[in-house]
């Protein structure tokens, strides 16, 4: 009998690993309550573990806003319709060593979310808007990332239209100001990222590509009728009520609202999505 006969005849012969038991839940908080306290886990176990919660938790709320959010639907559906398809393994949860919240791979096509680095559902959100609108740029316009007045325009359009440079937003980072506060935002971050381009040499440059496009990035809001400004989280289901209230009405809600309906279906009984935002 040769090697390889023996190796199957011996692997043929051992006896399948017993599946480990399902712990109980006792021992369920016992390990919990250990990795919270410190008390008998090392710290690399802790951190290990805390790495799987905080991935585990990203998946399931990319999930729900990939499916429930209107402005994160609405980027999806513009990617698809654009030639780029998004499905939710191109969306990825992992942990990070730096101090980003996420990040757009234009060679693979995906956006990285760095689990355990966001404060919130909503700060994930207008990270993700963030990302896609990269996305969006580099499928429609065909985007140069080394040319960094390329760069500078995704990086206009996508702080001014994701929701990163909201007031609340800028006031949590302790940047404050009642003039042209989005404005200074979205150039401010622009610079900044432009600057950790490669190919920019220091942050002046970086500077003069955001100021030498940025009239024509500032006011180009595709695929967005105008910069979307949230009002408070809704839920789906009333996003579909207030639509289906707009079309009975034959007109528009009260004035301190506008809305923007965007469908490739028309009306129906369940329209695709509905963005509201404030005047």
């Amino acid at each position: 009998m040769n090697d390889s006969e023996k190796s199957s005849s011996s692997s043929s012969l051992t006896p399948p690993s017993t599946p480990q038991p399902p712990q109980s839940a006792f021992e369920r908080w016992r390990r919990k309550a250990a990795l919270v306290t410190g008390i008998g886990v090392t710290e690399e176990e802790r951190l290990a573990d805390l790495a799987i919660h905080q991935t585990r938790h990203c998946e399931k709320t990319k999930t729900y806003l990939m499916n429930y959010s209107p402005i994160v639907v609405f980027m999806l559906r513009h990617l698809k319709l654009s030639g780029c398809e998004v499905p939710p393994e191109n969306i990825l949860c992992a942990p990070c060593d730096w101090s980003r919240a996420g990040g757009f791979t234009p060679d693979r096509g995906a956006v990285v979310l760095c689990s355990g680095h966001f404060f919130g559902q909503s700060h994930m959100e207008s990270t993700l808007v963030h990302e896609l609108m990269h996305m969006y740029d580099h499928c429609k316009f065909k985007v140069d990332w080394n040319n960094l007045r390329h760069h500078a325009c995704s990086e206009i359009r996508a702080n001014s239209l994701s929701g990163d440079c909201r007031y609340t937003r800028e006031l949590r980072r302790g940047f404050a100001s009642f003039s042209k506060q989005h404005q200074a935002c979205v150039r401010r971050r622009a610079v900044t990222s432009v600057a950790e381009n490669p190919a920019c040499p220091d942050e002046a440059t970086a500077e003069k590509a955001v100021n030498e496009v940025w009239d024509s990035c500032f006011n180009d809001t595709r695929p967005f009728d105008e910069v979307w400004r949230s009002l408070p989280h809704l839920s789906i289901q009333t996003w579909l009520i207030m639509e289906r209230f707009v079309d009975l009405l034959n007109g528009p809600l009260p004035s301190s609202y506008r809305l923007i309906l965007h469908t490739t279906t028309g009306c129906s009984d369940h329209p695709p999505f509905l963005i509201c935002t404030l005047k």
